[in-house]
C-alpha cells in the first residue's frame, strides 16, 4: 500500500526520538489532512508513548479535516482524495502508492480548489492576519516599471476552461464567466 520496507525503516529515528523536535515544528500550525481522524488518531497515540507528557496534537495545532469540508460541500457523494482529484480536475496519475509527501501535494491542490484558491494578492504576506485575511491595502508605487504579462499556456487555458465547465455545471448553468468573452 505505501511501498515502505524494513530495510527503508532500519536506520530512521523512532517517533520518541524526533518528537519534540516535531512539536516544536507544529506548534501554532494549521495542518490540513485527509480523513483526520485516522492519522491523527496515531499521532495521538505515539505522543502518549513518547516520553516528554505530551498532550494530543490539536492541542498544539489547528487540524483542517477535508473530509469533513468535502462532505459538506458534496453531500452523498464520494469523497475520497481520488474522487476530489476527478471533481477537481487534479492529476493524480503519480498516485500508485500512498505516499505522505505525494499525498500531501495532491491534498494541498484538493484543498485549494475546494476552499476557492488564493485568499488574496498580498504576495509578500505583509499585513495578513492570523486568519490569512489581509489587514490592511498595500499599493504599488506609481512609479514602478510596467509589470510583465506573461500569458496562459494551452495547457492552463485547457485547465480554466475545465474548471469553469465544473462551474457551471454546479450552478446550474449560471457560471458568468462563461458568458463573458475577453477579445486578446
Amino acid at each position: 500500500m505505501h511501498g515502505i520496507t524494513q530495510e527503508f525503516l532500519a536506520d530512521k529515528p523512532r517517533f520518541a526520538e524526533i518528537a519534540g523536535e516535531l512539536m516544536d515544528f507544529l506548534k501554532g500550525a494549521e495542518l490540513v489532512i485527509h480523513n483526520a481522524p485516522f492519522d491523527v488518531g496515531f499521532l495521538d497515540n505515539e505522543l502518549r508513548l513518547a516520553e516528554g507528557g505530551w498532550g494530543a496534537l490539536g492541542s498544539y495545532c489547528t487540524i483542517i479535516d477535508t473530509l469533513v469540508l468535502a462532505r459538506n460541500l458534496h453531500p452523498g457523494q464520494r469523497n475520497s482524495l481520488d474522487a476530489l482529484c476527478r471533481r477537481y480536475y487534479i492529476d493524480n496519475s503519480q498516485r500508485t502508492l500512498h505516499g505522505a509527501l505525494l499525498d500531501a501535494e495532491i491534498l494541498a491542490d484538493v484543498y485549494r480548489a475546494m476552499t476557492g484558491g488564493q485568499v488574496n494578492l498580498l504576495l509578500d504576506g505583509a499585513g495578513e492576519t492570523a486568519a490569512g485575511r489581509g489587514a490592511s491595502i498595500s499599493r504599488l508605487d506609481a512609479n514602478r516599471p510596467a509589470l510583465k504579462i506573461i500569458a496562459a499556456d494551452d495547457g492552463e487555458l485547457l485547465l480554466h476552461h475545465r474548471h469553469l465547465d465544473l462551474i457551471d455545471q454546479e450552478s446550474g448553468g449560471r457560471c458568468v464567466w462563461k458568458k463573458l468573452e475577453i477579445k486578446a
